[in-house]
């Protein structure tokens, strides 16, 4: 694998991680110039195939075969977006089959990755796919989520919005890591620094926003209680 630029896209269910991978992917290409891909959901084409969802001990090939397109991907592509990763796999292992094996193997992948974006609870469920079981399950695994986040120290950062906000909220969060790789063209940084420029219209207090390091203070405070 080259040096390719990484984005790891994770989340709950149904909180659009296709499509922000996608959209993701076209506007880094086109604001950048750069080569840009994204790689699809391996277990989506597999739940497909099969015509059922996978058993404890089909899951760690699952993971493999998600970052083995990763890797290809990187090969040819400076700028590759994952929709979804092995962490995603072994966060449903441990909440479906009470089975851990597969966390380091994820986190030793998701630490490859320039940055983890984890999608936000704030679209509404649908159904879509034998992988999906139901509104239910979104909160424990988003809390499972982002406590091994914590944990192992990953880069990540929150995306919320709708349409188009969801993708540039996610280039925002892109941006700046990106920043050393040389400079961009055709504006990539200029909201970003607009954004940055500016006086705060008010003070932050955060009781439900989706700031990333309001929410990291809010959660380690949380496991260290």
């Amino acid at each position: 694998m080259n040096d390719a630029f990484i984005v790891a896209i994770v989340g709950a269910e149904s909180t659009g991680k296709t499509r922000l991978a996608r959209e993701l992917s076209d506007a880094l290409s086109l604001r950048t110039g750069l080569r840009s891909t994204w790689v699809p959901e391996a277990l989506r084409e597999w739940c497909d195939a099969r015509g059922r969802t996978p058993r404890a001990d089909e899951q760690a090939a699952i993971a493999a075969e998600q970052h083995a397109r990763i890797d290809a991907a990187a090969f040819v592509h400076e700028i590759v977006v994952a929709d979804t990763t092995a962490l995603m796999t072994a966060v449903y292992s441990r909440l479906l089959f009470g089975d851990e094996s597969l966390r380091a193997y994820a986190v030793q992948q998701q630490r490859r990755c320039a940055l983890t974006l984890l999608t936000a609870l704030d679209l509404p469920w649908q159904a879509d796919g034998l992988q999906r079981d139901g509104p239910h399950v979104r909160a424990p695994v988003d809390a499972l989520v982002r406590q091994w986040l914590i944990e192992h120290e990953l880069e990540w950062s929150v995306v919320g919005g709708t349409g188009p906000q969801r993708t540039q909220a996610a280039l925002d969060a892109v941006a700046p890591r990106l920043r050393a790789r040389g400079t961009p063209g055709r504006g990539l940084f200029t909201r970003l620094a607009e954004r940055n420029a500016a006086p705060l219209a008010r003070p932050w207090f955060c009781e439900t926003c989706d700031s990333p390091e309001c929410e990291h203070a809010l959660l380690q405070q949380r496991l260290s209680g």
